[in-house]
């Protein structure tokens, strides 16, 4: 039994070593695992934003040339690949627009991830309005509600408690997507993962550690998100009958 405990501690011991800079292969894990946080949650915020926006536009009735821009929105960033969106931010936007090469890269892989996610929650927002009984509208306009009013007081509170399932994996997602950032060298997990085991030549523990904090970080967002599915949740009914009254 001590041999093979012993045998945990050579293979994992790394970790504790100094890189030559004063910090180690553990400071400087939890380091990229806090720029992985970081990039998920600026990155989600953006997305909900415009995603709410658009999806929200969708919907206006009498509005076609706000309705096809939101449409075309969507298709933009639903229908190119995020490893290929986020290069366009990093090697032809930061070109073409002046002022954007000081921008820090952080705020582009940000941007690339956070409007990618905003076509998937739009078409959720979308579905979500629609879901819901054209009464509900009406009754809005009929007690003298402003199309904005209805949409702020009546609508949207009901969309929001409809979607929120969906909105889970998509704040999941995020979290996981937020490894295509290593492609221009923000300091995440997978970027961190990928120079220690070019230094270690520890690639199993490397990756079964990173895989672990995504894991960890996931199961987080899962949790937080069923919290709010609870709280918003009308007393005696479910979320499908909601979406039904």
């Amino acid at each position: 039994m001590m041999a093979y405990w012993q045998n945990v501690w050579d293979r994992w011991q790394f970790l504790w070593d100094d890189r030559g800079d004063g910090v180690t292969y553990f400071q400087w894990m939890l380091s990229a695992w806090g720029y992985t946080v970081a990039v998920a949650a600026a990155s989600l915020v953006i997305a909900l934003v415009f995603g709410i926006l658009i999806g929200t536009l969708r919907t206006l009735s009498g509005h076609r040339i706000i309705s096809a821009f939101a449409a075309g929105w969507v298709e933009l960033f639903r229908n190119i690949p995020i490893l290929v969106q986020l290069f366009i931010w990093f090697f032809v936007i930061s070109e073409l627009v002046p002022g954007m090469r000081s921008v820090p890269g952080f705020v582009l892989a940000c941007c690339a991830l956070g409007f990618f996610t905003s076509a998937r929650i739009a078409e959720q927002i979308r579905a979500g309005i629609q879901a819901l009984p054209t009464g509900q509208r009406n009754a809005a306009y009929a007690v003298g509600f402003t199309q904005f009013q209805a949409y702020r007081y009546v609508i949207l509170p009901q969309t929001f408690r409809i979607i929120i399932p969906p909105l889970t994996s998509e704040a999941m997602n995020i979290v996981k997507n937020s490894s295509v950032a290593f492609a221009v060298s923000i300091p995440e997990l997978i970027s961190f993962a990928m120079q220690t085991q070019e230094e270690t030549s520890r690639g199993v523990e490397v990756y079964l550690a990173a895989t672990v904090l995504y894991a960890v970080t996931a199961l987080v967002v899962n949790r937080v998100m069923a919290f709010m599915e609870r709280r918003m949740r009308i007393p005696g009914l479910t979320l499908q009958t909601q979406g039904a009254h």
